[in-house]
């Protein structure tokens, strides 16, 4: 079996261990579970990873309880979507000569923050102090940037949807902080947390 009837995940390897069990690569042809894994907490690690994807390109623009972009034209389109997300593979099939399932589970591994600052209270001033993000949540957050980047470079501009998400793919896979926006944060969060350490 082959996702989108065209690549195969057999072999491909996650070399981050944290996150072995966080990344399903399991073969499907079409990454729909239909809400099947959302009833319980914390199994979305059971849902395919392009599904995973997928999903979060569908509400790009959404970011701390707002909307930065307005993310009205995708919002829903489960379809406009998929098809996003299999013409991005496409060009990065192009581009890397590679499997692009691979490539995409190699790009969150390289962006996935090991550690973030959490703030709390102590007496009557807040501390932020440096915390390790659980596995869950690194995927989370490169599959989220990727999503929001993407977006951001595309909107009302003349690049589209597809090609910004293939470039960042590839630039957070080659792991470019100067291209890739998903590094580049990982990267700012990091320095941080170390400064809180």
């Amino acid at each position: 079996m082959k996702l989108f009837g065209r690549w195969d995940t057999e072999g491909i390897q996650i070399r981050d261990r944290g996150l072995e069990r966080y990344i399903n690569i399991t073969p499907i042809i079409v990454p729909k579970t239909g809400g099947r894994n959302a009833t319980q907490q914390f199994h979305k690690s059971h849902m395919p990873i392009v599904e995973r994807l997928i999903n979060k390109i569908m509400v790009p623009g959404h970011r701390s309880k707002k909307h930065i972009i307005s993310s009205g034209r995708v919002v829903g389109k489960y379809l406009t979507a998929y098809n996003i997300v299999k013409n991005a593979f496409e060009r990065v099939e192009e581009v890397t000569k590679k499997n692009p399932v691979e490539v995409l589970v190699h790009a969150i591994e390289n962006s996935a923050t090991r550690e973030e600052i959490a703030g709390y209270q102590v007496g009557g001033m807040i501390v932020r102090r440096a915390v390790i993000t659980s596995p869950q949540r690194r995927v989370d957050l490169a599959l989220k940037i990727f999503a929001q980047t993407s977006y951001r470079r595309s909107f009302g501009k003349k690049e589209t949807m597809t090609g910004a998400l293939a470039e960042e793919i590839i630039a957070a896979y080659n792991n470019d902080a100067s291209k890739s926006e998903a590094i580049k944060e990982r990267e700012r969060i990091e320095r941080e947390s170390e400064g809180a350490r």
